[in-house]
């Protein structure tokens, strides 16, 4: 094939548009994107024939100069091209595409990793790192032993969560990891040649020209694999997804972590403060495949991978500590380790430590089996008792530490020892603390049917909110249970139970740690709160009653989604804490109080700016309150943020994030959920992996003992409740009061298709009714995206700007504008939310959406809804040049800037495949290749973007 013009240069032989025009960083990024290009391409015309090869380089040089130069004949022959293609053919193309943006992103994240170690190399550390959160903390007189007990008493962690549309399986997953490797490789190899003389080296080419034909091979397992499932996700398929990553990067990333704390601040304890949770098993909220026996298996298979992992490093150990007694001293202690051990193998019995670790393999061994029913894969030298706990083990290691300390053995410790003593402390034998989730309405089903079955209170439901409380104050007062032996509960109510029962179970065989909250969706009012003790105190994870002492297992964590709700996250807190007895059982249970705040729903309930401002407002009424339930008993608040991948689910770069929150927010104590649609672009690859849990550590560390003390001015606060206002205001007229906006939402996107694709295990909506209000906050933000308007993450705040600057005279007008350029320079809160509008507008393309319009049939519902939001989209793009000073999108983040219209040239075909697939799919003219084609291209878009819902 001839080689095409640059402006038309292939994604699978070039990938970018002129070369030239790249910096020298940037070099080794477009050879690696050419070389999984051009491998690509290969496998394209081996496996589908060089005419296929043809056709994607065609509808890609249409789609360009469609994005290029506005070109109406382009538009009509992409048009008439895509007309004729078979069901078949299409599918080939789409994949071609898809699998494309796949590699480009995994040339990317390399690229990020080389260019943070060139950084690191020439002294110059990047933001968000460790390195630069300890300097600033330096600069600002703040000691070492300060950040050792802040840390002592912090708590982040991150929650894996499920997705309703999460597209990725794990067969492309692990595929994909073997790719980044051999992209990691390669520069390995790249810099030993480097570092002699590379025309006298034989040795390179052979070993590059061995690492393209494994990158071969896997691009063309990849081809031949199926990047769909033949049967929807199961939660057990969403549970081993999940497991995937703490296998290839938190098991062995987040030690790492923590050893670069303690060399950073040498002498002083670090304490286990960074620790993983998750709901796959444990959030039954609008799923009912989720059940007691989930839960179940849920802990069950994460106790059986931590437990796996520390049985092969203590296989590990005992293979590299063969130090001999007739040659090192060796302590008391250590000396009774090793004579508890089973093994009396003549060949050890000079080597203590490898005596001490065949007896602590069989011991783990032996827990494996109690906790799990697995079997170690290496035999135990003889049945030993099980560990009873994970601090039984850890004190074992740390008899081994000691003793290699003793004699100056340290550097043998480092290597294994530390990092396994590491990851017992934050993993434990149950690997992830799993929330359980449900809604309060479920719950209050349940107390209504125990209390109509004891014959205590008929009509709970119709009770008024003070009739409620008295009623469960009452019962939560006596110690007699509710349930009747032998009565015939509802399978409803049987089956909740059963989760309180199951979760009292997995605390006795996992630990404490194994789940600590239970999150209360849609909590409207304090007696949703007292429903969840009531059903606690029914099973025996709340102990005594709350006048006599009583103990609470699980901390009870409400959730503020709406607008609404979020205005009453204070005021509920409040009369909570003033009940009787509350305040004295969450002190004894351990002084801490989780709130979830959640991103998703306020957003699609009052628009992206109401929604981060409500936000901001109850964090800082609810700070106000503990601030005061701190000093009279000693209760902790710890905010627990819904963030999706999206901006319009709270979503962009978490260290701007936490930095923004109002002060006084963050203390050492933050958790944030990891959705499910960007756990794989953010912990899929090890290094990534931990430089976003890095991420986490110093946004922490600077947002705790460096923001200011004091909120924003007033004039800053007034100007945002005046914007938000306006901003709901015109969010809603569009949305909510436009009539036939929900008829062109779904005509518009691929909301219906999407529904039918065999990915997450929960339903994209609440209810089987076509209304906006019942779907669920992510599909509708997955929707948005995949037709290119990404308006959830913009959509209101063009109108509040027009509003807020229309004054009387222009003095007022100039006054104004100036206020809000100042909010963008000093408020860390207003900046992050116009930073990150500004990338989702640069992620948009209204030309694109218009193909997606044309999907709507009524023309004329089209033409007006479709006016409406492209007149809104650029008032907001207006709105942002005039505060930000910068008339192009993305000015002030160049490098995002040019990895998004890097893409275009291989995401934009994409979305015109998925028109014509959803328009032959509606016109009746669909087959199960035309359905595969719409899910792939789904799959695509999603890549290509980076992110989902």
């Amino acid at each position: 094939m001839k080689q095409a013009a640059p402006d038309h240069a292939s994604p699978l032989s070039t990938s970018a548009s002129n070369t030239r025009e790249k910096r020298d960083s940037e070099r080794p990024l477009v050879d690696d994107i050419r070389l999984l290009g051009r491998i690509l391409g290969d496998v394209i015309r081996v496996q589908e024939g060089p005419e296929a090869y043809e056709l994607v380089e065609q509808i890609r040089k249409l789609s360009v100069a469609f994005r290029r130069d506005a070109d109406q004949e382009a538009d009509k022959a992409l048009k008439k091209l895509l007309k004729s293609l078979s069901g078949e053919r299409a599918v080939s193309v789409i994949r071609a595409f898809t699998y494309f943006s796949h590699l480009a992103n995994l040339a990317e994240d390399r690229h990020h990793i080389r260019r943070r170690a060139i950084h690191e190399r020439a002294g110059h550390t990047q933001e968000g790192s460790i390195d630069v959160a300890l300097q600033r903390l330096r600069w600002a007189g703040i000691t070492p032993r300060s950040i050792s007990d802040m840390l002592a008493t912090s708590y982040v962690s991150p929650v894996l969560t499920a997705h309703p549309t999460e597209v990725q399986r794990k067969s492309i997953l692990d595929a994909e990891r073997d790719i980044a490797h051999l992209l990691t490789e390669r520069d390995a190899i790249k810099a030993r040649a480097a570092a002699i003389n590379a025309a006298k080296d034989a040795l390179s080419p052979k070993e590059l020209a061995a690492n393209e034909l494994q990158m071969r091979a896997r691009v063309m397992q990849l081809w031949q694999t199926r990047l769909l499932r033949f049967t929807k996700l199961t939660v057990a398929d969403e549970i081993e997804n999940a497991l995937s990553y703490y296998e290839a990067t938190f098991l062995r990333e987040i030690p790492k972590l923590y050893a670069e704390l303690e060399q950073a601040l040498p002498g002083q304890p670090i304490a286990s403060f960074l620790r993983m949770g998750q709901w796959i098993g444990g959030d039954r909220d609008g799923n009912p495949n989720v059940t007691a026996p989930t839960l179940e298996h849920a802990l069950t298979r994460q106790g059986d991978v931590a437990l796996r992992h520390y049985l092969t490093e203590v296989h590990f150990l005992g293979g590299e500590l063969s130090l001999s007694a007739m040659l090192v001293p060796f302590g008391p202690d250590m000396l009774a380790l090793a004579e508890r051990s089973p093994d009396t193998n003549e060949h050890r019995q000079d080597e203590p430590y490898r005596r001490a670790l065949t007896g602590m393999y069989a011991r783990l061994a032996a827990t494996l089996k109690k906790l799990t029913g697995g079997d170690a894969a290496r035999h135990a030298v003889a049945p030993q008792n099980p560990y009873a706990t994970p601090e039984e083990f850890l004190a074992d290691l740390r008899v081994i530490e000691a003793s290699l300390r003793s004699h100056h053995a340290e550097a043998l410790a480092a290597q294994r020892l530390h990092p396994l003593i590491r990851a017992v402390e934050v993993f434990g034998f149950h690997l992830a603390t799993v929330d359980l989730r449900q809604s309060s309405d479920q719950h209050e089903a349940v107390v209504a049917e125990l209390l109509t079955t004891a014959r205590v209170e008929k009509n709970y439901p119709q009770l008024d909110e003070h009739a409620k409380q008295a009623l469960l104050l009452g019962l939560l007062n006596d110690a007699r249970p509710l349930r009747v032996p032998g009565a015939d509960y509802s399978a409803h109510t049987v089956s909740e139970l059963a989760i309180f029962d199951t979760a009292q179970r997995m605390l006795r065989s996992f630990g404490r740690q194994a789940i600590r909250h239970y999150i209360i969706s849609h909590t409207e009012s304090v007696s949703d709160l007292l429903e969840v003790l009531l059903l606690q105190k029914e099973v025996g994870l709340l102990r005594g009653t709350l006048d006599a002492q009583a103990h609470n297992d699980l901390i009870v964590v409400p959730l503020f989604e709406t607008i609404e709700d979020l205005r009453n996250a204070a005021p509920i807190m409040r009369d909570f804490y003033a009940l009787p007895g509350v305040a004295a059982l969450i002190a004894r249970s351990g002084g801490e109080q989780d709130i979830m705040l959640g991103y998703s729903d306020s957003n699609k309930d009052g628009g992206i700016f109401t929604s981060n401002w409500e936000l901001y407002r109850a964090e800082i009424a609810l700070v106000d309150l503990f601030d005061k339930l701190k000093n009279s008993h000693g209760i902790t608040l710890r905010m627990f943020h819904g963030r999706g991948g999206t901006v319009g689910r709270g979503g962009g770069p978490s260290y701007q994030a936490i930095l923004a929150q109002p002060p006084g927010t963050v203390r050492g104590q933050i958790r944030l959920t990891e959705q499910g649609e960007v756990i794989g672009s953010k912990y899929a690859n090890p290094e990534i992996g931990r430089r976003n849990l890095e991420t986490l550590v110093a946004a922490t560390l600077e947002a705790t003992l460096l923001q200011p003390t004091k909120p924003a001015t007033r004039a800053f606060l007034d100007a945002a409740a005046e914007l938000s206002e306006a901003s709901m205001g015109a969010y809603r007229a569009l949305v909510y009061e436009t009539p036939g906006f929900t008829d062109y939402f779904f005509g518009a996107t691929p909301l219906k298709e999407l529904a039918q694709l065999n990915i997450g295990s929960r339903p994209a909506s609440r209810k089987a009714l076509q209304k906006i209000e019942d779907l669920r906050a992510i599909p509708w933000g997955f929707s948005w995206g995949q037709c290119r308007l990404t308006l959830p993450g913009w959509l209101g705040f063009g109108s509040a700007v027009a509003t807020f600057l229309d004054k009387p005279d222009a003095a007022e007008r100039k006054a104004a504008l100036a206020l809000l350029q100042k909010m963008y320079r000093q408020w860390p809160f207003f900046r992050t939310l116009l930073s990150n509008m500004d990338m989702v507008l640069a992620k948009s393309d209204l030309a694109l959406a218009s193909r997606y319009a044309e999907l709507v049939g009524d023309a004329r519902l089209r033409k007006k809804i479709f006016t409406a939001i492209e007149a809104e989209w650029h008032r907001t793009a207006d709105a942002l040049t005039q505060i930000t000073g910068e008339k192009n999108r993305l000015a002030s983040n160049p490098a995002l800037d040019r990895s998004i219209r890097h893409r275009f040239p291989y995401i934009d075909p994409l979305h015109h495949l998925q028109v014509e697939l959803i328009r032959r799919y509606r016109a009746g003219l669909a087959d199960e290749r035309v359905q595969r084609g719409i899910h792939i291209s789904i799959n695509g878009i999603a890549a290509g973007l980076r992110n989902t819902g």
